[in-house]
């Protein structure tokens, strides 16, 4: 495929195009275009997506019960390996193949094996502990929904989901 109907679909230039891919040591040949397989290969594992991630969630109520029934292993190489709450009301409930841990459990847990990634679901009072618990376990990637702003040591790296912001983002880009 050519840089030029590359940025047909993209809405680029192709200059822009074969500049970026140049920065990431090209990925075609000139006069030739680009092999699809190779560019989503190259691009794949540049974004790091090109081996299996882990995860672990800690807030099994609406939004953690349909992350952990999402299905990411279909879609990416990203596994859920366990879910975690603190409520005795959903700890043993089912979602899926999941059967909801105890947050007490969950450092035994994280010495056992460490995800990638610590999903924080819970609300805003408790996310913090769980974000130190998963810390402290070894987790170096935070995907924190909860409605607060957290403390990650430098060597952590976090990204907020904040439902409310997004949506005041597309109500701005609505207009009035």
């Amino acid at each position: 495929m050519s840089s030029g109907r590359l940025g047909e679909i993209t809405g680029y230039t192709a200059s822009q195009i074969r500049q970026d891919f140049n920065n990431f040591g090209g990925f075609g040949q000139q006069g030739y275009g680009y092999n699809v397989r190779d560019l989503f290969d190259g691009v794949t594992s540049i974004l790091g997506l090109d081996s299996e991630r882990h995860m672990v969630i800690v807030g099994a109520g609406n939004l953690g019960r349909a992350l952990a029934g999402f299905p990411w292993s279909q879609r990416d190489a990203f596994i859920v390996d366990g879910v975690f709450d603190s409520s005795p009301d959903v700890i043993g409930d089912k979602i899926g193949e999941y059967t909801v841990g105890n947050i007490s459990d969950l450092k035994k847990y994280l010495k056992a094996r460490t995800p990638d990634v610590g999903v924080i679901t819970t609300n805003g009072s408790g996310a913090q502990d769980a974000c130190d618990i998963l810390v402290e376990g070894g987790v170096k990637g935070i995907w924190d929904f909860a409605p607060v702003d957290l403390n990650v040591p430098d060597d952590v790296t976090l990204q907020y989901v904040h439902l409310n912001d997004s949506l005041h983002e597309l109500i701005y880009y609505l207009g009035k």
